[in-house]
């Protein structure tokens, strides 16, 4: 009986790492499709897109997320049809009502200024957490968010907060949406935290990147 159950979980174990390795590829393949897709949402018109690790001593080398050093902030750089860096999308994560919501926002060197954001997850309660995508007045937010580093380049200058709804004065305030509040402010966060830690290792180093390879 003990050898006929190890047997059993010797194939059970094989088919397991057959059906792992085999569809690997495709796996992969869907990730870089989405990921291309998140960022022509943030970054429209992006011709070419590469990935990049911020590392936590201020370099920038090549490489994705995938087996990235701890402490890097993975990002990627898009490009326009003439090869000019037109603008990095990157990733933010911050605790919804229900669940964490990850987003991705797109943010324009030119104007220092986020410019928009898709939403890459989130379990919120539907008609109500899925309003940060549908909610014209909420999108808003993002044409022209203020991200600009403050004269010593090691932060914002302002922490990218989000108001209560019809309250917003500043440039890097996000009216939050009246009913999913929460949610709206998980979008908040998760942008602000990702900007404070990664802009300040990129913004010295965007001649470096500033063409596509």
């Amino acid at each position: 009986m003990i050898a006929t159950l190890g047997l059993v979980a010797a194939i059970c174990g094989l088919l397991i790492v057959t059906a792992y390795e085999g569809s690997l590829p495709a796996v992969k393949e869907n990730r870089r499709i989405a990921l291309e897709r998140a960022v022509a949402s943030v970054l429209p018109g992006a011709q070419k897109t590469v990935s990049y690790l911020a590392l936590p001593d201020g370099s920038v080398v090549a490489g994705g997320a995938e087996g990235a050093p701890a402490g890097a902030r993975p990002f990627q750089a898009a490009y326009d049809a003439s090869g000019a860096l037109m603008g990095i999308a990157a990733e933010g994560a911050a605790k919804g009502y229900a669940d964490t919501v990850r987003i991705m926002f797109g943010y324009k060197p030119a104007c220092q200024c986020v410019v928009g954001f898709a939403l890459v997850s989130s379990r919120e309660t539907p008609g109500i957490g899925d309003k940060i995508v549908k909610d014209a007045a909420f999108l808003k937010n993002f044409e022209a968010l203020d991200a600009r580093l403050s004269p010593d380049m090691k932060a914002l200058a302002n922490a990218i907060t989000t108001v209560k709804h019809g309250t917003k004065t500043e440039a890097w305030q996000i009216d939050a949406i009246s009913g999913a509040t929460v949610t709206s402010r998980a979008v908040g966060r998760g942008i602000d935290e990702a900007a404070q830690a990664l802009l300040p290792r990129i913004v010295p180093k965007l001649e470096q990147i500033g063409r596509a390879p």
